[in-house]
C-alpha cells in the first residue's frame, strides 16, 4: 500500500525518496478502507484526515438548503481527498466526502503532516508542487464553470479526466459539470453520433 504513494512522491518530484527519508511516510500515514457509501467526512464535522487513495474512487460534495447535491471534486487513484479548509484552518466543514467505490486510503492528521513536512525534504516538495497544481486546476475549474457550454464542459472532462467517465455515474458527472443529468445524456449523444 505503501509504495503506491513512495511512487508517487518519486515521480511528482522527480527523485527517488530513500529508504531512511520514506520510514517518515510511513510513520505520518496509516491504512485505512472505506467501504462503497461510507463517510470519510460528514457536513458539520472538522476534517480530521488528509487521504492519499491507493485504490478507489471518492467524491467531494455540498448540499444545497433545497437537498440538491453539488459534487465539487472527484478522487481516484493517486489523487487526495480532504476538505483542504477545514483540514488545515480546523474549521467545520460544509462538505461531505465518501466512497463510490470501495476505496483503500492512506490517512493522516494534521499534526502528523506538519512534522513530516520538516523531516522529509522530499515530501515537502512534493507538497509544495501539489498546491501549485491544485492552484492551476481550480482556477482552470473556475474558468470552465463560468464560460463553457454543457458540451465544452464535458469535451474537457473527456480530454482532461476520461477515467471519471467511466467510473461515476452520469447523475454525479452532471452534478460536477453544473449541469442536468438529461442535459448530460443528450449532450454525449450528440457527441457519440458526431
Amino acid at each position: 500500500m505503501y509504495e503506491s504513494l513512495r511512487r508517487y512522491i518519486n515521480t511528482k518530484t522527480e527523485s527517488e525518496i530513500g529508504d531512511s527519508e520514506f520510514k517518515y511516510v510511513t510513520e505520518a500515514f496509516l491504512p485505512r478502507v472505506i467501504k462503497k457509501k461510507q463517510f470519510l467526512l460528514h457536513e458539520g464535522s472538522v476534517c480530521q484526515y488528509m487521504a492519499f487513495i491507493v485504490r478507489g474512487a471518492m467524491r467531494q460534495y455540498i448540499i444545497n438548503d433545497r437537498g440538491i447535491e453539488h459534487v465539487v471534486r472527484f478522487g481516484i487513484e493517486n489523487w487526495w481527498m480532504s476538505d483542504r479548509d477545514s483540514f488545515s484552518n480546523l474549521t467545520v466543514s460544509k462538505y461531505n466526502i465518501d466512497a463510490v467505490e470501495e476505496s483503500e486510503l492512506l490517512v493522516t492528521t494534521k499534526d502528523k503532516i506538519t512534522l513530516l513536512k520538516d523531516q522529509s525534504p522530499l515530501f515537502f516538495k512534493m507538497a509544495h508542487i501539489l498546491d501549485e497544481k491544485n492552484y492551476i486546476a481550480a482556477q482552470n475549474r473556475i474558468e470552465a464553470n463560468i464560460s463553457y457550454s454543457a458540451e465544452e464542459k464535458l469535451q474537457h472532462l473527456m480530454k482532461f479526466n476520461p477515467e471519471f467517465i467511466r467510473r461515476f455515474p452520469q447523475t454525479m458527472l452532471a452534478s460536477y459539470l453544473g449541469i442536468t443529468p438529461e442535459t448530460l445524456s443528450r449532450i454525449r449523444k450528440q457527441l457519440l453520433s458526431k
